[in-house]
């Protein structure tokens, strides 16, 4: 037999019992559906999150105190650095002076600039009767806007002199602009914080929040470090020092140099242990994105079981449709048919059943892609698709081995006697 006959007797049998046939592909179906969309939502998470990252600067470095009560709190958490594990020594806050030292190019040559920052974390702003709690309202140096990416948008940020002068002016987010102005520009607009005016000369471009929890990265305002330092917080220890490397390669030489010096200013022996810690954007973005993979290859495989279902159900439906057609194998046999034909035409029809079933899911994972899920908008992955195609073919042609090779043994005298 030519096998395009084969084929022809192959899709035949396949006819005869649609609703048998659609149930076989469904398995194979939501499996692969499955894997190609947990896949897609993993990168969606991954991309997601080191965007997110990616909005606090690539090659900055973020020094805060690491021990209870020391500063008014900064950033802290994966990547952070610790010096050994001996008992503490006498604790310090991170301080203007740290900072300074950390600016000087012979101690740090590979910072590209050092930011003080002091945070008050909220803070309600008021404005002809509107009012807003603003997440976060940070007093820093002009450099901060580059080192953390944050462009302005309309007006202009705060430069040295404002800083020597200690003006009171404020760069705000979108989130603020839209809060207390509405449709009205805020440039040149004054904003009072906690009774104290500031004049708005610069309206950051929009960052937006992620979907896993990270704070409106737009509900912000930037102002001088002597201005918030003088009217809200005192001149006290400081949040953190944003250090921007030179470059990415770099990165982990300014935070050796940084981690020298704060060492030497706070008498840090290398028995003793750090009162502060340093987070490395770069190493944090490392790090997401390991787990993150991580995270998505356990999905794909706990997806990938619905596929090895579907090929037991494709098992299943082949042997009985091999018992209920073993006459017709024996009339076949009994003509002439080859035992090639035979396994041919049932390896042919179960390798059909599952390329259906991957092409629908593939189709119904790309249109569950269009949608956002949790927050997270899915990434479709190519070679998941290629995998899990090629996963669906290889089960039809293992799973349906045994039934195809089993009516091919069937001697033509005993399947014409079957009833």
């Amino acid at each position: 037999m030519s096998r395009l006959e084969i084929l022809r007797f192959a899709l035949r049998g396949l006819a005869a019992n649609k609703l048998r046939s659609f149930l076989t592909t469904l398995g194979i179906l939501i499996g692969v559906a499955a894997v190609i969309l947990l896949v897609a939502f993993g990168e969606g998470a991954s991309q997601s999150i080191q965007k997110s990252i990616q909005r606090l600067g690539a090659n900055t470095l973020t020094v805060s105190a690491s021990f209870a009560g020391g500063g008014i709190g900064g950033p802290v958490g994966v990547g952070s650095s610790r010096q050994g594990n001996g008992p503490r020594t006498q604790a310090r806050q991170l301080t203007l002076d740290d900072a300074k030292a950390l600016a000087d190019p012979e101690q740090v040559p590979s910072a590209r600039s050092v930011s003080p920052v002091v945070s008050t974390g909220s803070a309600t702003a008021v404005r002809d009767g509107a009012s807003h709690t603003i997440s976060q309202l940070v007093g820093t140096y002009p450099s901060y806007f580059e080192a953390m990416n944050k462009p302005v948008e309309t007006g202009s940020y705060f430069v040295n002199d404002d800083v020597l002068a200690a003006r009171k002016v404020m760069v705000i987010g979108k989130t603020v602009a839209d809060e207390l102005f509405g449709t009205t520009s805020p440039v040149g607009e004054q904003v009072s914080v906690s009774g104290v005016p500031f004049t708005v000369i610069g309206v950051l471009k929009t960052s937006g929040s992620s979907g896993f929890g990270f704070q409106d990265a737009d509900d912000v305002a930037i102002v001088p470090l002597p201005a918030v330092q003088q009217s809200l917080t005192g001149f006290g220890a400081l949040s953190s020092i944003v250090v921007q490397a030179t470059g990415s390669d770099t990165t982990t030489s300014a935070q050796n140099e940084v981690t020298a010096v704060l060492n030497q200013r706070h008498g840090i022996t290398p028995t003793g242990s750090a009162d502060y810690r340093i987070l490395n954007q770069a190493t944090l973005q490392e790090t997401v994105s390991s787990t993150v993979g991580i995270f998505t290859s356990l999905l794909g495989a706990v997806a990938a079981i619905s596929l090895l279902v579907g090929g037991i159900g494709i098992t299943n439906i082949m042997l009985v449709t091999v018992t209920e057609r073993t006459r017709e194998i024996g009339i076949r046999k009994a003509i002439g048919a080859p035992r090639s034909a035979i396994l041919g035409q049932f390896l042919l029809e179960a390798t059909v059943l599952s390329l259906l079933g991957g092409l629908t899911g593939v189709a119904i994972a790309f249109v569950g892609t269009r949608f956002t899920i949790a927050g997270i908008e899915p990434v479709l992955v190519p070679s998941s698709i290629v995998l899990a195609l090629g996963v669906s073919v290889g089960i039809g042609l293992f799973f349906g081995g045994y039934p195809a090779n089993r009516a091919a043994k069937l001697r033509p005298i005993e399947a014409l006697r079957h009833e």
